[in-house]
């Protein structure tokens, strides 16, 4: 099982993975903050991510909160870590 910190930005253009802040990743979502909107795109984007149903992504804290702990069930913290690096520096091509 993966666990990650995720700094949310609610409201963007579009959903993107846009780098690091310290430990956390950063992720613009393409929802707003209202009725739980932003935390399922969130939960969309780990579990198209990862491969995975979403029944398999669980917001674990702060899902009033921009920092966020997701837990991601069937993939290895290091393959995702290294998938979202990846996707980072395709982002920033």
């Amino acid at each position: 099982m993966a666990r990650l910190t995720v700094k949310v930005q609610p409201r963007a253009k579009r959903t993107v993975l846009t780098g690091r802040l310290g430990d956390a990743w950063k992720l613009a979502l393409a929802a707003p903050p209202v009725d739980g909107k932003a935390n399922e795109e969130c939960i969309r984007f780990f579990a198209e991510l990862a491969h995975v149903p979403k029944s398999r992504v669980r917001i674990v804290t702060g899902s009033a909160s921009r920092m966020k702990v997701v837990e991601v069930e069937g993939v290895a913290q290091e393959e995702l870590e290294k998938q979202l690096t990846q996707l980072a520096a395709d982002e920033h091509r």
